[in-house]
């Protein structure tokens, strides 16, 4: 019953949105709020930025429109809406471009126009996305070009709006046949944007160019009624039911643009630059809408080689759009997509999406000329890690170094594929990051079109990714061991940090028990730092560094933490696991544990499960695994 009501206030609501009315009608709501009468590319912009934006300290903008489907494209879709979107709803000259994403296949390119039309039909049920047409005219027709040309300067100075195009040979035929030239009596209604019903929305999908007809784009004659209207001008013998009609007023998405055949493409010419196509024996036809078509790297380089394309090239902005190149949003990435299938009730035990996300990242990045830079530190400073020895410059220098990362590697699709292997095939409902990287690399072993020389750099950046998982599970089990991590850390750091001040100032220390002074500890500093490879000589330049680190935190009214220096987190980590190291290689190693290892397994396995998202299976899992690794 419940549902019922909600279908009720649905269909109450849907009511609402109805508005018919006389064009004098229409022109008090534009003279009220001239928004109204936008062009589709102004709307479009509106739409994005009505869902909010969001300003970095750097000054970088996420616009959260697309926050929610596309993670890991923050840079190209900004790119993507200040120098396309913003710029056309501005009237600016690339409105009169066609916008083509080019990018690797599973990049996110139709996803972002799924949003474009998901969004605008949202968009059209608010006030502020309201528009209306000229009822019953096929291509939902801007009723304003009922103002004849003359007095459109006139309406500009006097509402601000500014009025381009003419009416479709339909309504002219009204305007002179049904409404006796007189716009007043012309009737208006607001329309609501649908892909599904084909209104402001419309989608051009390519096929056998032999059997592919014009009509899909421009509409075509209706030859039943040719014999009732007597001509094949006459409106009324003509279905302006082309895509190109159908999406005025809003988007059409042009799948596959550039494996069309040349002569739809011819189309787009005027229609870019003028706003108005051919159709028919008709005067050209006014058309109000954004053209956004995409492709891959392959078929736009064969494009650009043909120079019979020059004409159409220079009416495109080419937008980019790599894949994600930051494991933390390729993590998002996988999570959504396995949400969206029925294995949503398998537990993922963690590290398993990061897993594969790290061998994702791997595949897409180039080797950097930097000195100290592998692949691995590359990948981490992407994803926004604090590595030592490295800036925000150092990041930029880096992406531009290597322009075109992102344009190839693995596509999220067969990892996630892969990962739908592991969840099907084995007899658990959970899984961990060694089931995942081993169905990867079964996976590239059953890839008949992988050459040795890929397969071998694949299964590589397997071993990449399986060393990182191995570090993590003995971190993640080392931590566990430990009954408050943090606290220890804190703890050890602070003991650290009271012996390197004295050290530096040439001071005592007090003990905290007999009150004696007594020298500072220099089997503790030493037994930290060694952890990390700070030589006997180079100490005194490294505690030194500590103390000016503290100072310019102190400086900045922010609290020196134990991870607040990367190196010094790294050491501190270190000696907490090195003292705890026989421990766990004791207790989750042994076969027969005894009831104190037994209690204690059972405390590190509680933990996992409830401090860290852990479930029964992958909880002993991991303290098994781990007790190899350490036995190692």
């Amino acid at each position: 019953m419940d549902f019922l009501n909600r279908l009720s206030a649905y269909r109450a609501q849907e009511e609402k949105l109805r508005w018919d009315g006389t064009f004098l009608e229409y022109l008090e709501i534009v003279r009220k709020n001239p928004k109204i009468a936008q062009t589709a590319h102004s709307r479009i912009y509106d739409m994005i930025a009505s869902a909010g934006i969001k300003t970095s300290e750097s000054g970088r903008k996420e616009y959260l429109f697309f926050s929610e489907e596309l993670y890991g494209l923050n840079d190209s879709i900004e790119r993507l809406v200040e120098e396309y979107f913003h710029s056309a709803a501005r009237r600016l000259d690339v409105r009169k471009r066609i916008l083509l994403l080019m990018g690797p296949v599973s990049g996110g390119k139709s996803t972002l126009v799924t949003m474009l039309k998901k969004g605008l039909e949202r968009h059209s049920r608010t006030d502020d996305g309201a528009l209306f047409a000229i009822k019953g005219c096929p291509m939902h027709e801007d009723p304003l070009h009922l103002i004849p040309e003359e007095l459109r300067a006139d309406f500009e100075k006097e509402i601000g709006v500014r009025i381009e195009g003419n009416l479709c040979p339909h309504c002219r035929m009204r305007l002179v046949h049904e409404w006796g030239n007189q716009i007043e009596n012309a009737s208006v209604e607001r329309i609501l944007l649908s892909e599904d019903e084909r209104v402001g929305i419309g989608t051009f999908s390519p096929s056998d160019p032999k059997s592919q007809d014009i009509a899909d784009l421009t509409g075509s004659i209706d030859f039943s009624t040719i014999a009732e209207f007597g001509s094949e001008s006459d409106p009324r013998a003509y279905r302006f039911d082309g895509e190109l009609n159908k999406a005025n007023r809003g988007l059409m998405e042009f799948q596959e643009m550039l494996k069309c055949d040349e002569k739809f493409l011819w189309h787009l010419l005027s229609l870019t630059q003028e706003g108005n196509f051919k159709a028919g024996r008709f005067a050209l036809i006014s058309a109000d809408e954004m053209i956004v078509a995409h492709t891959n790297e392959t078929e736009y380089k064969s494009f650009i080689a043909n120079k019979k394309n020059e004409a159409l090239q220079s009416r495109m902005i080419v937008m980019p759009i790599p894949y994600n190149l930051k494991v933390s949003e390729e993590v998002k990435i996988y999570e959504k997509l396995v949400k969206q299938s029925d294995m949503r009730h398998v537990h993922l035990a963690p590290h398993a999406l990061k897993t594969a996300s790290f061998f994702s990242i791997l595949t897409r990045l180039k080797e950097s000329k930097k000195n100290g830079v592998d692949l691995l530190k590359k990948l981490k400073l992407y994803d926004g890690a604090t590595v030592e020895g490295f800036k925000d410059k150092d990041i930029q220098e880096l992406r531009n170094d290597a322009p075109d990362e992102g344009m190839f590697g693995v596509d999220p699709r067969y990892v996630i594929n892969r990962i739908s292997s592991a969840l099907i095939r084995r007899d658990t409902n959970c899984i961990n990051a060694l089931d995942v990287l081993r169905a990867i690399k079964e996976g590239l072993d059953q890839h008949a079109s992988i050459t040795k020389e890929d397969k071998e750099r694949l299964m590589n950046f397997v071993g990449l990714a399986r060393k990182e998982y191995d570090e993590e599970a003995k971190k993640e089990v080392q931590k566990a061991f430990v009954y408050s991590y943090e606290e220890s850390a804190r703890t050890l750091l602070e003991n650290y940090l009271d012996n390197v001040e004295s050290y530096c100032n040439w001071q005592k220390l007090k003990d905290p028990i007999t009150g004696e002074e007594v020298d500072p500890d220099e089997k503790l500093m030493r037994s930290i730092e060694e952890q990390i490879g700070i030589s006997e000589n180079a100490k005194k330049a490294f505690r030194e560094e500590i103390l000016i680190r503290i100072s310019t935190y102190s400086r900045k009214g922010r609290k020196f933490e134990y991870n607040s220096h990367e190196r010094l987190r790294e050491a501190i980590e270190k000696k907490l696991f090195a003292d705890l190291k026989d421990v766990v290689k004791i207790t989750t190693s042994t076969k027969t544990p005894d009831a104190l290892q037994l209690r204690k397994i059972n405390e590190v396995t509680s933990r996992l499960i409830d401090e860290h998202g852990y479930c029964p299976v992958c909880a002993n899992e991991l303290l098994r695994y781990t007790g190899s690794l350490l036995n190692r």
